[in-house]
């Protein structure tokens, strides 16, 4: 049976919005109902979850005037940050008219009585080109703080709106900060605006900065795979992030199809034997001479040693399989007298800290502008997803339970841009 999610609401909006129709019809001025719910494109009928639809409504439930707000980055880099900080503040302060938006410096931390850096006020001189920048305005940080210190923070300082943005572990940190608000009674908004360049997120088809990740990655993949084939028996291999998903991996693979072996957490891969992965390789360069191997970095950790280690937000730290395959691939070589060059690049923390491409400052900009209207209007506890080029609002726990893999088909397309056998 179909079910239409639920969303949290601080009450009645009795603010008419200050958004109108302009001369030259503004998408802005065309309001969504709460009543309009995702429809089903896809023809699944009952078993389909409809969701709210994201968008401008017409009666809100902050005076715009009166309404402060915050907005801070957490966990690591991504491109798009900073043009997600700017559209956040232009929409608030141009559109709506919110006087005072304060950017939290380095992730959570900075809402701590010991922060090393002060809360920023925004202005439009200090985001006006912060868009064609790397990074983040704001600084970032990974980790959690107590929602009891976040929420005395927000109430001291009048904040009524709070804009989350960052990954599962971020968005997590905000459901507790919502708990505490509610426990508190407080008229707070809390709202996600998902970041995660390995594109992650439940019910978001695209993440902002992914399409700008793939296209650094297929940059590098494209001269690793010159280095493969100027010299005999050249071998490179490309480590790019994707701790539980392939996402970059498969992206950059198709979009280079100069790839001959894409490995991905999703899909496991044998080392040994006839249909293991150096014995494959080998029959490669035999028949070639050269390889290129991209490999994400939570692929075949079963293969490591497992690690007990964890970030400072809680995630489990993986062993390096880009270095360890460099090593396995090399001594294999070696012990067959096999003369090969290897080529080992990490382009890892180039690729998460370019300014957005061009899709991803329009993907950036829709993230933020649907993030405002949600909060002004009293929606909390959600994050912003998309789903076959809809704007939704997703409860931040059922956006949290899991994380986004590659489909069957997604993998599918690797294979066939690739080539390659079934390495299990």
């Amino acid at each position: 049976m179909s079910e239409k999610v639920q969303i949290s609401h601080h009450g009645p909006c009795a603010v008419r919005s200050p958004l109108r129709l302009d001369a030259f019809g503004s998408i802005e001025s065309t309001f969504i109902l709460d009543e309009m719910h995702y429809h089903d494109p896809l023809g699944l009928g009952d078993a389909v979850q409809f969701f709210e639809r994201a968008g401008p409504r017409e009666q809100l439930f902050f005076e715009p005037a009166q309404t402060k707000v915050a907005i801070v980055t957490c966990g690591g880099l991504c491109p798009g940050l900073n043009n997600v900080l700017r559209s956040v503040y232009l929409q608030l302060h141009y559109h709506y008219g919110v006087p005072a938006v304060l950017g939290i410096r380095y992730g959570y931390a900075g809402f701590s009585p010991d922060a090393t850096s002060a809360p920023l006020w925004l202005n439009a001189e200090i985001v006006n080109s912060i868009h064609q920048f790397g990074g983040t305005l704001l600084g970032t940080s990974r980790g959690p703080v107590s929602a009891d210190i976040i929420v005395d923070f927000l109430q001291q300082r009048g904040i009524n709106i709070l804009f989350t943005v960052g990954g599962d572990g971020t968005q997590r940190g905000a459901h507790a900060i919502v708990e505490e608000i509610q426990r508190r009674k407080l008229p707070i908004s809390v709202v996600g605006i998902p970041k995660t360049i390995d594109d992650d997120v439940q019910y978001v088809n695209r993440s902002f900065g992914y399409y700008t990740a793939i296209e650094k990655a297929k940059e590098v993949i494209d001269s690793a795979h010159v280095e493969a084939r100027c010299v005999h028996n050249g071998l490179s291999i490309v480590k790019v992030m994707g701790r539980d998903s392939g996402f970059i991996a498969a992206g950059a693979t198709i979009a280079s199809q100069e790839v001959n072996f894409t490995l991905v957490p999703e899909v496991p891969f044998k080392l040994e034997g006839e249909r293991g992965l150096l014995a494959v390789l080998h029959r490669r360069l035999l028949e070639r001479h050269h390889a290129v191997i991209v490999v994400a970095e939570g692929a075949g950790q079963s293969l490591l040693p497992p690690s007990q280690e964890r970030d400072a937000s809680g995630n489990l730290l993986h062993r390096d399989i880009g270095l360890f395959l460099h090593h396995k691939i090399r001594d294999h070589f070696a012990s067959q007298r096999f003369p090969i060059v290897i080529r080992y690049l990490d382009p890892s923390y180039y690729i998460r800290s370019v300014p957005a491409s061009t899709v991803d400052s329009v993907l950036c900009d829709s993230f933020a502008r649907h993030a405002v209207h949600a909060a002004m209007a009293g929606k909390t506890d959600i994050i912003i997803g998309l789903q076959h080029g809809v704007f939704i609002h997703v409860p931040i726990p059922m956006a949290t339970t899991d994380r986004k893999r590659l489909s069957s088909e997604e993998w599918a397309s690797v294979v066939t841009a690739t080539g390659q056998p079934d390495l299990a």
